[in-house]
């Protein structure tokens, strides 16, 4: 699997257990504790529009959505995706990052640009079809969630450059992972642009996105 750097690893706990988040082996006693932790060991500032990633992200995958109909990695309607690894029902990072794509979702569009937010499970075995939709749509009505079988998921991590590593075991929830806590943000094809730290503002997130777009026809 690729490592890459930049991208924190962040782990979740239980609902039922005090909240904590482990970072990079750091233990966080709330999640506010653990995004100052991100926010300090983030990577660098995503690339400006035009400048090729400094490494490499992405690719062709097939997963099951939460109305059990296959999709590929990219958008139906060609719209921007960002892209998230983690809990659809999640109690601590996921909880900042799936609200925020949330707000960047709803802050491009307000600019004339539709963006797509999409989340991959990293625990199937929890974000059954099921189970993803009502969760999600919680955030936003346009989220998408993604899962597969473990065989499915693995070629997809390993192309987005996600550790998925199990660091315990919950007595309710089972198997706790370690993943990826950046946001990617693709184009219509799936390709990725850049990374969205979730430690900055929506404003600012909607900022960087929209320098991503083509420009409007008729505009130079």
């Amino acid at each position: 699997m690729r490592s890459v750097v930049g991208l924190a690893t962040l782990v979740f706990a239980s609902a039922s257990a005090p909240q904590v988040a482990a970072h990079d082996g750091v233990l966080h006693s709330t999640p506010e504790e653990a995004a100052r932790h991100v926010a300090e060991t983030a990577g660098p500032p995503p690339a400006p529009q035009g400048v090729p990633l400094p490494f490499d992200l992405g690719g062709a995958f097939i997963l099951t959505d939460q109305n059990g109909a296959p999709r590929d990695e990219r958008d139906p309607e060609g719209a921007f995706q960002l892209l998230f690894f983690g809990y659809a029902n999640c109690q601590s990072i996921c909880s900042v990052a799936l609200p925020l794509m949330a707000d960047v979702t709803d802050g491009l569009a307000a600019m004339g640009i539709e963006a797509t937010p999409v989340m991959v499970t990293v625990d199937p075995a929890r974000d059954t079809v099921e189970a993803m939709g009502p969760a999600l749509v919680a955030h936003h009505p346009a989220f998408v969630g993604l899962t597969g079988t473990e065989a499915e998921l693995a070629p997809v991590y390993d192309l987005f450059g996600v550790q998925k590593t199990v660091v315990f075991e919950d007595p309710e929830l089972g198997p706790i992972y370690a993943h990826g806590s950046h946001i990617y943000l693709l184009d219509g094809a799936g390709t990725v642009l850049t990374l969205l730290p979730p430690i900055l503002s929506a404003a600012r997130l909607t900022e960087i996105a929209a320098a991503y777009a083509p420009p409007a026809p008729g505009t130079d």
